[in-house]
């Protein structure tokens, strides 16, 4: 399992939708994908899961991911929650 701790930092500029574009993201690995934040943890592919969790930003969540992609699927995950891209 790969996990990556970050602080969310979307620019003003970044996409309107960023909790779909997200999920948009995660669903193009393979890998199981989670983000938690406190004590939810959530399937990032899950649309109705990861609108429940409310990321605001500033927030401190883990990204997690087990499988053969794992380190790919969190990586594009932190540089889209931190950059917007």
């Amino acid at each position: 399992m790969v996990s990556k701790t970050i602080q969310v930092n979307l620019p003003a500029d970044a996409e309107a939708r960023p909790v779909a574009v997200l999920v948009q993201k995660a669903s193009q690995y393979e890998s199981k994908v989670f983000i938690q934040s406190g004590e939810k943890k959530i399937n990032a592919k899950s649309i109705m899961g990861m609108m429940s969790l409310g990321i605001a930003q500033g927030e401190e969540i883990t990204i997690s991911a087990e499988g053969a992609d794992a380190e790919a699927a969190v990586n594009e995950l932190v540089q889209y929650l931190q950059n917007g891209n």
